[in-house]
């Protein structure tokens, strides 16, 4: 595997552009939530897919579907990552988090299952937690099957995340936004009333809220339940397919976590609510979800609140461990 370019800042995160010996390249991130040391929170995020078919409209890593990583290509971000920080292979890290998340829907490739299985016995970190994060496609029934077993025989007692991004409660905006085959409402809400146990994290339903999008508590109760089931609402990231689509974040990262008249509706309903607001120099150095530095380095355009970091061009190789 060559590192072919990275941006960013050791202090919040960096962003490296990978190659492997197929020619084809992708992406994975370090990062650290400031002023939280990297001891005690530590978060990878690595890509599970070559492209992604699923192409939602506020995501610059979607399109150009190429296959699927294998479960070695996975570790090899993963190896190389820990590498540059613990070189002993420890990590020491109370929250270790690896998210599957970079570029790719991880229900789409089923090594990621075996990544999955692999991990407690190939890493030595007593704070690792996985996180998935997925639109639930509606081919994916086998993955969420094991994905299931895996929780319950590895993962239990709180440490595993399960998110299904949902963005709205308006199923045709939802389509839009979401263009895949996907589970519905009623399919997810089942899915997480086995997959949660006592003692387990909740299952998290994300809302990357766009102005004027609708996420009625109603409808959510008539699905979810507030004792296994969170919300997480976020900004929306500054991408191009974002302004190519005329979609503005409901949430300013500016402003820090104020109360917004839908989080306080929804903790209303009973809901434990999450305003994820991160450093915005993530935005900059473009770290954050849905963002892909490999598509701004092949577009002649602006984001003035997005990419501004400078690319550095590397020549290191990574055989793994």
């Amino acid at each position: 595997m060559k590192v072919v370019a990275s941006a960013g800042r050791e202090d919040v995160a960096v962003v490296y552009i990978v190659q492997f010996s197929s020619g084809k390249m992708v992406e994975c991130v370090e990062a650290v939530q400031p002023p939280i040391p990297r001891e005690w929170k530590w978060v990878l995020q690595v890509s599970t897919l070559f492209g992604c078919p699923i192409s939602c409209r506020m995501c610059d890593a979607g399109g150009h579907y190429q296959g699927k990583l294998t479960a070695e290509e996975m570790f090899m971000q993963i190896d190389f990552l820990i590498s540059r920080r613990f070189r002993d292979g420890n990590v020491p890290s109370r929250q270790f988090k690896i998210q599957f998340a970079r570029m790719g829907e991880p229900a789409l490739n089923p090594h990621v299952l075996t990544v999955l299985e692999e991990m407690p016995r190939r890493y030595c970190a007593a704070g690792l937690m996985p996180s998935i994060s997925t639109v639930a496609p509606q081919s994916s029934a086998h993955f969420f099957r094991k994905l299931l077993e895996l929780k319950r025989d590895k993962y239990a007692g709180g440490r595993f995340q399960l998110q299904f991004s949902l963005h709205t409660t308006d199923e045709k905006l939802r389509e839009r936004i979401i263009p895949a085959r996907k589970w519905s409402f009623r399919e997810i809400a089942e899915y997480g009333e086995h997959f949660y146990s006592p003692g387990d994290r909740k299952l998290t339903l994300n809302f990357a809220l766009v102005q004027g999008t609708l996420v009625e508590p109603s409808v959510l109760l008539q699905h979810f339940s507030p004792d296994k089931f969170l919300i997480k609402i976020t900004p929306l990231n500054p991408t191009y397919r974002a302004q190519e689509n005329d979609m503005l974040s409901y949430i300013d990262p500016l402003r820090g976590q104020p109360d917004y008249d839908i989080s306080t509706a929804l903790r209303k309903a009973g809901y434990e609510v999450i305003v994820s607001i991160g450093e915005v120099a993530e935005n900059y150095i473009g770290s954050n979800c849905g963002q892909y530095l490999k598509r701004h380095l092949g577009d002649n355009r602006v984001l003035s609140d997005a990419y501004t970091y400078d690319v550095q061009l590397h020549t290191s190789s990574f055989s793994g461990s």
